[in-house]
């Protein structure tokens, strides 16, 4: 079939109006597989199965039982662990992933032997943990001990991490 075109001079323009169709059609489809198959990387440290992340602990048997102290869920909610309950303090999650990333360093971490400085002082432990898909198990790695015993993991990030936390404690102990 032959197509008419009243005005022979517009023959060049309907090509030209075609073919840029084409084109940009071509080019968004490009666009669009690149978009899918790179696609936006979740920008995430956290194992989503992982719900522990972080604890501190305090443990004392002198003069009476104590036991108290936090732990920092994937969200990062702060619960207390002598009440068992929400502390009502959640860290922000940019502020959380910071420290996460610190988690695999300091696990892989020497510390160093333990050295008795006190009696009846308790001890109160700064712990990291990673958490294993394959086990469903979480590993514990301390990152500094304080009491009766004092000990200290030797990785450069565990002291911003120690630092950290005991600003925490410190907030919720004020509360």
């Amino acid at each position: 079939m032959i197509l008419f075109i009243p005005f022979p001079f517009l023959k060049n323009t309907i090509h030209k109006r075609q073919l840029m169709k084409i084109t940009l059609f071509k080019i968004f489809f490009i666009l669009f597989i690149i978009a899918v198959f790179t696609g936006c990387k979740k920008n995430t440290v956290i194992n989503e199965k992982q719900a522990l992340l972080f604890q501190v602990d305090y443990v004392n048997y002198a003069w009476g039982y104590q036991h108290n102290g936090f732990i920092i869920d994937n969200e990062g909610k702060v619960d207390n662990l002598e009440k068992c309950v929400f502390s009502g303090k959640i860290i922000p999650s940019g502020e959380l992933i910071k420290y996460v990333r610190y988690i695999k360093n300091i696990s892989s971490s020497k510390v160093t032997a333990q050295k008795n400085v006190a009696a009846d002082a308790g001890s109160l432990e700064y712990i990291c943990y990673q958490f294993s898909e394959t086990s469903g198990t979480y590993k514990g790695s301390l990152i500094k001990m304080e009491g009766d015993f004092t000990c200290e993991n030797l990785n450069f990030y565990s002291k911003k991490v120690w630092t950290w936390l005991r600003s925490i404690n410190d907030s919720i102990i004020k509360k």
